[in-house]
């Protein structure tokens, strides 16, 4: 229904000289799709309050409402080019009226849940990209073709924002950042399994896609209008420090049915692990933390295993917030499991004490496409000690890239295999008896693999190169003889 007008917008934005890349032209739809939702939303209020007999107050003035500057129509519904600002004075109005006003809410608003503090949060945060008043009244034209009055509508175009998201971490520069693949977040919320009235919690959020699959998987199970609002406003809470990400996660959790995203734009490992309390914890955290990422040493006082690896200070992070009998998907670094660094060793220690670490998934390279690097994802309760380790090593069977991406079915058997820990060719159980007390090392190796051929000896091979020579010089002999 909306694909084509996606492509079209991208086709403007592409034309565009202040947006270069992918994450431009995500930004740019993101601000621009944020206040036609917000103005179909305003309506559908207002035609609900004028129902029961009442009056509506708008969020947004009417000198800046997107059916005034953005979108004017004529009395027949028809767009109304003559009363449109386009070129220069659109440029203008956008960038030194309607910008300011609109990060005037988060000044203004009563608290940071509310959508009013998001609206100054976004708007605070981003700038217009377009220099061309007449390419961005071309994009304006294009998403108000778009509509968010049904569930289909919204359901289709969060579909769309997701392949665009996708399309960006894809792009290179800091874009994989913001992306962690859909089919691995699906099956880490299916053994995790949450419930409604749990909070879900993910401290480095990205573009919330962790958060928007497990809307997604708890969805169906709200069977009242209590549950409903349980899950859309009292289930999800999220961090982000980079102002693009914080961006993109609102309006992806808007787009998943979430009016009021709870996400905070804040540094997550600034936090003092030393003042949380247990209002502060959570059911369950699902994350994919930076890695390779170096903070300062302001920020490594904030926790008791000083490291500059952000993902281990991350990792300390999760276990603290979460609650007694809560439950942890973490991704991370292969390495983590046998680094002999002071900070992993001690990091791994601390796991196995606080935590039952049931289960670590090992996933192939290529997962995470421009990362570089090999990840595993580790399953853990909190307030039991480990006793045994399950471990699963995805292997589908291809390299894996932008065309041969990680799906579903690659990772059906873990989630079956997984429910009851069975022994399989690619899985297998460790007792931490086994476990190395000193090191904690908790490295990968597979006993239950199928044995790899011997590696022929270096003389064999050298005497088959010589044979097939021989063979080479008698066909091209014969071949002479022929001519």
């Amino acid at each position: 229904m909306f694909e084509q007008a996606f492509k079209n917008i991208d086709d403007v934005l592409w034309k565009e000289a202040g947006c270069t890349t992918e994450l431009d032209y995500t930004e740019q739809t993101s601000w621009m799709l944020f206040l036609k939702y917000l103005d179909d939303l305003e309506a559908e209020r207002a035609l609900e309050a004028e129902l029961r007999g009442k009056g509506y107050e708008f969020i947004i003035d009417t000198a800046h409402r997107w059916s005034l500057w953005a979108a004017p129509k004529k009395d027949d519904g028809t767009f109304d080019h003559d009363k449109a600002l386009t070129g220069d004075d659109l440029i203008d109005y956008v960038d030194n009226k309607l910008f300011p006003y609109l990060k005037g809410f988060k000044q203004r608003a009563s608290s940071p849940d509310t959508i009013e503090y998001k609206i100054g949060e976004i708007f605070s945060e981003i700038k217009n990209r377009f220099q061309s008043g007449y390419s961005l009244r071309d994009a304006l034209e294009l998403i108000d073709g778009l509509s968010f009055n049904s569930q289909d509508e919204k359901h289709e175009l969060s579909h769309l924002y997701e392949a665009k998201i996708k399309n960006m971490g894809n792009a290179g520069r800091n874009g994989g950042e913001y992306y962690t693949p859909r089919p691995l977040i699906r099956a880490m919320v299916q053994v995790i399994k949450p419930e409604i009235g749990q909070r879900i919690y993910d401290g480095a959020c990205g573009s919330a896609g962790f958060l928007c699959e497990a809307h997604d998987y708890l969805l169906p199970q709200a069977e009242s209008t209590t549950q409903l609002a349980t899950l859309k406003g009292k289930t999800f809470y999220g961090k982000e420090k980079k102002s693009l990400a914080y961006v993109i996660a609102i309006m992806n959790m808007i787009l998943h049915g979430i009016e009021a995203p709870n996400i905070l734009h804040t540094n997550t490992l600034t936090e003092n692990l030393a003042d949380v309390q247990e209002r502060d914890r959570y059911d369950v955290i699902l994350a994919n933390p930076p890695f390779g990422g170096k903070e300062r040493p302001e920020v490594q006082q904030n926790f008791p295993i000083k490291t500059g690896e952000t993902a281990f200070l991350f990792l300390q992070h999760f276990i603290k917030m979460l609650k007694a009998g809560g439950q942890g998907a973490v991704v991370i670094k292969n390495t983590f499991l046998s680094n002999s660094d002071n900070a992993s060793t001690a990091l791994r220690k601390e796991l196995l004490e606080n935590c039952n670490l049931h289960t670590v998934l090992d996933c192939p390279g290529g997962t995470f496409l421009g990362a570089g690097v090999k990840t595993v994802v580790l399953f853990f309760k909190k307030g039991e000690a480990t006793r045994k380790v399950w471990y699963y090593q995805l292997d589908p069977g291809r390299n894996m890239g932008k065309t041969n991406p990680l799906n579903d079915e690659d990772l059906k058997e873990f989630v079956a295999l997984q429910s009851s820990l069975a022994e399989s060719e690619k899985s297998w159980t460790v007792n931490i008896g086994d476990v190395d007390p000193d090191t904690a090392d908790l490295s990968i190796k597979n006993p239950n693999a199928a044995e790899e051929a011997p590696l022929r000896e270096p003389l064999v091979i050298l005497d088959e190169i010589a044979q097939l020579d021989q063979d080479s010089q008698k066909l091209l002999a014969t071949v002479r003889g022929m001519l």
